[in-house]
């Protein structure tokens, strides 16, 4: 018996040492792979999409996905705990810094483009802004819906979290118009929520209340605001047109980062996010294609 014990302990042993680690296979449909996907918020619904449709095809790979925000996904990656970071925006300096004092070499990918859509409450009557506007109302400078031409009513202000690169995006492209010298802040008083869909509910719920969301998370019974890029220029809606045409003023690259150049299952599975039928997903989805 205790040959026989000593016999199966060394079959599975083998069988272990032979098991693939993360993101292991030579082809998609081959040898089991698991793939691990973290990070932005804005592309989790995306991410999941993807993987599900991919597993129906390949159901060897094992892709696991979760959210958290785009520098939780980053993060994970510096770590060494996940394959692919989803990212919203892209990755900081001081990031990749890190990232190289442990080996790392981020590598970036752009998966789909992206609009932010403003959003307020259908019955407000207010439907457009100017960027500079919408950075007055955010800053605190603007505190009331009549100084832009709705009621007399105080403005409720919904961002996402610090760690969201979609918080990141709109205080560098929307706060401060795009210029690095500038160091406007979100008023104090701006409520902070952790998920998009806590912004859609709360802009739902509060008729005062702005909030700023990726165009493939607004639902139609909310309401989004066209944005002029100055004073005297045009009213633009986000939409997957006016981001193609660069007419829309908040609009964005999506991203994944590995540590370096994929390889294996998860370089395969990046090649197909950017084939033609994955690229349909993102436009089901309300998000911009990239081909």
């Amino acid at each position: 018996m205790r040959k026989i014990f000593l016999l199966a302990l060394i079959v599975v042993l083998a069988i272990t040492a032979c098991a693939p680690r993360s993101g292991d296979s030579s082809a998609a449909g081959g040898a089991a792979a698991y793939i691990e996907n973290k990070g932005s918020d804005t592309i989790v619904n995306l991410a999941l999409a993807w993987a599900e449709t991919y597993q129906g095809e390949y159901p060897d790979v094992r892709i696991a996905v979760t959210g958290g925000g785009s520098g939780t996904g980053i993060a994970a990656l510096v770590n060494g705990t996940v394959d692919i970071a989803n990212a919203s925006r892209q990755i900081k300096k001081e990031e990749i810094a890190e990232a190289e004092a442990k080996g790392i070499q981020p590598v970036e990918h752009i998966i789909a483009r992206d609009a932010i859509a403003v959003i307020v409450n259908p019955t407000n009557p207010v439907s457009q802004l100017t960027l500079q506007q919408i950075s007055d109302i955010y800053s605190g400078k603007i505190v009331n819906w009549r100084e832009v031409g709705g009621e007399d009513r105080p403005i409720v202000r919904l961002s996402r979290e610090t760690n969201s690169g979609t918080h990141v995006y709109f205080l560098e492209t929307v706060l401060r118009l795009g210029d690095k010298t500038n160091k406007t802040f979100f008023s104090a008083n701006t409520l902070l929520l952790p998920s998009s869909e806590g912004i859609i509910n709360e802009v739902r719920d509060n008729p005062n209340a702005i909030g700023y969301d990726g165009l493939g998370y607004v639902p139609k019974d909310l309401k989004m605001i066209a944005i002029a890029k100055a004073a005297g220029e045009a009213y633009v809606l986000p939409s997957v047109a006016t981001v193609n045409d660069k007419t829309y003023a908040v609009a964005r690259d999506l991203y994944m980062y590995t540590a370096g150049e994929p390889t294996g299952a998860i370089k395969i599975y990046l090649d197909w996010i950017l084939s033609p039928e994955a690229q349909q997903i993102v436009e089901k989805l309300g998000f911009v294609p990239v081909q």
